[in-house]
């Protein structure tokens, strides 16, 4: 019976609600609101307005009022506000302009270093590549006569270029220089270099022929390059000679009839 009177008792209790100490909220928002007005005044006095662009590099194909004429809108936003990465992906973004460096400068002026691409060779018929393989620029209004042609199916214009540099390394010791690489879409691989002498290697082994013909080379060949159209290494044995003169294929420790790849 007492049990359930205890019970009747406890279900009647009045409930306690927790005590808000609204003093230690009011203290913790005024100091909130005071930190953001701090901030925002802070702000406020360091964005000024940006004054000076001033701009370096070694320009060849990229003028400095080109680059100016990109930051300028940029910079109206403010010495804090300016965004600086998204600055950089636009001037990057333009033809020949390899990097881009911006800096800020207290108290109202922006530092900017161009760095221009340096094209090392021609791709197809109007393309200009880098020395990591990247094609900057599709159609150049200009290709310098002095460029080597390498010649390649889409998407593989860094590993042309990085052959092209194998071999004209190879070349550049015997005096020689290399000035047309081109890959086939059957991944056969011909070379050219400045003397006229055309260099069939295939498909296959195209690392070993490489080797061989070049120990042919300094062997036999070197006398004989200014009269020598082509060198055929697609031989399992052996290669073959295409003369100037006109006197056809003449093969050479050649067992086989026909090249491989």
């Amino acid at each position: 019976m007492r049990s359930r009177r205890n019970r009747r008792r406890a279900e009647r209790a009045p409930l306690r609600w927790p005590v808000v100490n609204w003093g230690i909220i009011a203290v913790a928002a005024g100091a909130a609101t005071f930190a953001v007005a701090a901030y925002l005044a802070a702000v406020s006095l360091l964005n000024r307005p940006i004054t000076t662009i001033s701009i370096a590099g070694a320009f060849k194909r990229v003028s400095p009022m080109q680059i100016e004429a990109l930051v300028e809108p940029h910079a109206r936003a403010g010495f804090v506000d300016i965004d600086l990465d998204a600055t950089r992906r636009e001037l990057v973004a333009l033809p020949w302009v390899a990097s881009a460096e911006i800096r800020r400068r207290w108290p109202g002026s922006l530092e900017v270093r161009i760095k221009e691409e340096e094209a090392v060779a021609c791709w197809d018929e109007r393309g200009l590549l880098n020395s990591a393989g990247e094609l900057f620029l599709a159609e150049a209004e200009h290709i310098p006569a002095e460029l080597p042609r390498l010649h390649g199916p889409a998407g593989t214009e860094t590993q042309v270029t990085a052959r092209y540099f194998r071999l004209q390394e190879l070349l550049e010791h015997r005096g020689m220089a290399a000035v047309a690489v081109r890959l086939d879409e059957r991944g056969a691989w011909e070379f050219r270099t400045n003397t006229g002498l055309a260099v069939r290697l295939g498909a296959d082994s195209v690392e070993a022929r490489i080797q061989r013909f070049f120990a042919v080379l300094d062997s036999t060949l070197t006398p004989l390059a200014g009269e020598v159209e082509y060198v055929d290494m697609r031989y399992p044995n052996g290669f073959a000679i295409g003369w100037k003169s006109g006197g056809g294929a003449a093969a050479a420790a050649a067992r086989e009839q026909v090249p491989n790849a």
